[in-house]
């Protein structure tokens, strides 16, 4: 948790994550009751969004459902995975196909991003079941997904922090 109090700000109040650390900007003149009042209700806040966000990801049976309708948006239903599944243990990568057998398997890391973060992985691993290498047919596919750049930038910007602090460069954000 960290607390900072900035001289411009007058009344707004604004709280985020940071480097897995909860960030509450306040304003300077702020008494330290106004401070431990605000910070708990912006923590509550963050906690609910994050609460309310993880049930609309669901389990492994909405993921399913959510690759589906994915696959009908964007890849014409052509890509009809036989499994989807969240995972813990893949530090290294977003995601994961397996196209000889229809599986697909989400680093359950993604959990804690933006929704359309989620659905692109989905979209990038649904083209893979289309096509299994990243040539250019691949990459035609999956910018059929309108955010996929967005997507792409985003999961750019988590992997070049965790370079910078605690993990190291993974290389292909997603596989």
């Amino acid at each position: 948790m960290e607390v900072r109090r900035s001289a411009r700000r007058r009344r707004t109040v604004t709280a985020y994550q940071e480097s897995g650390r909860t960030v509450v900007l306040i304003p300077a003149a702020f008494t330290p009751a106004e401070e431990r009042r605000w910070v708990a209700q912006m923590v509550a806040k963050l906690q609910t969004r994050e609460e309310r966000r993880r049930r609309s990801l669901g389990g492994d049976e909405e993921l399913m459902g959510r690759a589906r309708a994915l696959s009908a948006a964007h890849l014409d239903g052509v890509p009809q995975p036989a499994s989807v599944r969240w995972v813990g243990n893949q530090q290294r990568r977003w995601g994961s196909c397996t196209p000889a057998d229809g599986s697909i398997r989400l680093s359950s890391r993604l959990r804690s991003m933006p929704e359309y973060v989620v659905d692109y992985v989905l979209v990038h691993e649904l083209a893979h079941l289309i096509e299994p290498s990243h040539d250019a047919r691949f990459w035609a596919l999956v910018a059929r997904y309108p955010r996929a750049e967005r997507a792409r930038g985003f999961l750019e910007g988590v992997e070049s922090v965790r370079a910078d602090g605690a993990g190291g460069d993974d290389g292909d954000l997603v596989d």
